[in-house]
């Protein structure tokens, strides 16, 4: 879910062409359940293989890399850590709104009501750490480099992103921003069309590019100052100030600089662990030791995991596959590759 920037933050349209070349770094966590929740079938049942486990995961690395690839653009997965004890509150919500929209799933089942039953399924998805481990081995035969995060996955995708060592982060929430990503990429995954929450109606979805410099100069604040925006809107760490949106919380921010200065002139009541949260953004912890390195698919081990334990179409696999042979080819080419 993440903090709520969208008011505040203007984006950019951009084509899937501008990337190519591009070394972006995929919030894993976030694309996952992306994939877990948009990949179902009409009834809102996920894709399964004979044993009934689970594949929509793996359909979502395999076809939509696969689309990222044949632009050119060259992703990075990356998965998150530990998460912080703060955020245990947010994970625990998470799960008992899931547990209700299950059974609020069934209900509509129950009914007849299809288009119900597929919007209720949609917030039942879960990334499990068997999923996280079948999405890693598809990566590693796709050869697809991952990189492991000690904490929050968009925490360390900021940091490679500002390090210089990746183009952009992609990610559907706004908290890479408060991590200090330089560049943000949404829709990335997602691209195409798409049905309106609640409503008959289809629209078209580009990937957006969000610049943080502009923001913070459109909104003449720091990244210090938009971290206090977004903890006085709520995190995944705090939840912040009921009644306090995120112009509001802007405006209070520009007038008093900063939620100190807020509590001191009673403003707002104190925020519990505010400084706890603004040190998870402005200081987190982070993977410095990770190895960035594209690779050739093992189409055999590919067609062995997706197609004979999981019973994906060999044909539609093995197109899937061509696009990654021929990303390999053209990078090879380039001389970025670097092959044992």
């Amino acid at each position: 879910m993440g903090v709520d920037l969208k008011p505040i933050v203007k984006g950019r349209k951009i084509n899937l062409n501008e990337l190519n070349g591009k070394i972006i770094a995929i919030d894993a966590y976030n694309t996952l359940h992306q994939f877990l929740s948009i990949i179902r079938q009409r009834d809102g049942t996920p894709l399964k293989d004979s044993m009934g486990r689970i594949t929509s995961h793996l359909s979502g690395i395999l076809y939509r890399t696969a689309n990222l690839v044949e632009y050119g653009i060259k992703p990075v997965y990356v998965f998150d850590g530990k998460p912080h004890p703060l955020k245990l509150k947010t994970l625990e919500k998470r799960k008992e709104l899931k547990e209700i929209a299950e059974k609020e799933w069934i209900s509509a089942l129950e009914r007849g009501d299809m288009e119900e039953a597929l919007k209720k399924a949609k917030r039942t998805s879960r990334v499990d750490a068997e999923k996280v481990e079948e999405s890693k081995k598809l990566l590693n035969a796709l050869g697809i480099p991952y990189v492991d995060a000690k904490g929050e996955g968009e925490a360390q995708a900021a940091f490679m992103n500002a390090r210089g060592d990746v183009d952009a982060v992609a990610s559907q929430d706004f908290d890479s921003l408060l991590f200090g990503t330089p560049v943000l990429i949404k829709n990335l995954a997602i691209t195409g069309r798409r049905k309106l929450p609640d409503k008959q109606v289809w629209i078209e979805v580009s990937p957006e590019e969000i610049e943080l410099a502009r923001i913070l100069e459109e909104n003449e604040i720091t990244l210090e100052e938009l971290v206090d925006v977004g903890i006085l809107i709520g995190t995944d760490f705090n939840e912040g100030i009921k009644g306090i949106g995120p112009k509001k919380a802007i405006n209070l921010i520009k007038k008093y600089g900063s939620i100190d200065n807020l509590i001191k002139n009673g403003k707002i009541e104190k925020i519990e662990n505010y400084e706890e949260v603004r040190k998870i953004f402005l200081q987190p912890e982070v993977n410095k030791d990770y190895e960035i390195k594209w690779d050739e698919v093992d189409e055999k081990e590919v067609i062995d995991f997706l197609c004979n334990e999981h019973q994906f179409s060999e044909n539609r696999v093995k197109n899937a596959i061509e696009k990654y042979k021929k990303f390999a080819k053209i990078f090879r080419q380039r001389s970025l590759f670097d092959f044992k």
